[in-house]
């Protein structure tokens, strides 16, 4: 299953009144969303963060190795995420850093290792995609992927066909319903 539908302690609550915000968003393809999760709210409140990565630890794959968050909204997640399940964990740039180190990848050694996306919101799959071809390309199998919330605006299929299973949290209509919450 890739969809955890029965989450502990109202969570599913508690996420959809912290982060999402019932406002206009736009999204970098000129699309128009009438409501957005905001992953620096959830992002900033400690408990809600905790309680939402022990929940995103029980999708992780038993043979996961490494976790990757993608900047900027799966940093805290996989930060937390790694403290849950005890993985360590890489960061990932969309483009390599223009100075310093001048990497694309950061953290932990990623070589060889099975690597499982993190990332907060799903909608096209684009950004997760590239990530997994980024970290493909620097020799960090990838078949898995993690998010908190996926919209259905085609990412699921799209990271099915370049072999990738989107496991997420919620669905949009989670949110919107408090469907997923323990009875």
């Amino acid at each position: 299953m890739t969809t955890n539908t029965r989450l502990p302690g109202g969570l599913a609550a508690r996420l959809a009144e912290t982060a999402l915000v019932a406002a206009p968003f736009h999204l970098a393809d000129g699309a128009r969303l009438d409501s957005y999760f905001d992953e620096y709210r959830l992002a900033a409140d400690p408990e809600l963060l905790r309680d939402t990565a022990a929940a995103l630890a029980g999708l992780v794959p038993g043979d996961a190795q490494l976790l990757a968050g993608i900047e900027l909204g799966g940093v805290p997640l996989v930060v937390a995420l790694s403290v849950a399940t005890g993985l360590p964990a890489v960061f990932l740039r969309r483009r390599p850093k223009g100075y310093g180190s001048r990497r694309q990848i950061e953290g932990a050694p990623f070589t060889g290792r099975r690597t499982v996306l993190v990332d907060d919101v799903v909608r096209s799959g684009g950004q997760l995609l590239a990530m997994a071809r980024v970290l493909r390309m620097a020799g960090a199998p990838v078949s898995d992927a993690l998010c908190v919330l996926e919209r259905p605006l085609g990412g699921r299929a799209l990271l099915a066909e370049h072999r990738v299973t989107l496991h997420s949290l919620l669905t949009e209509a989670d949110l919107s319903t408090g469907k997923g919450e323990a009875e």
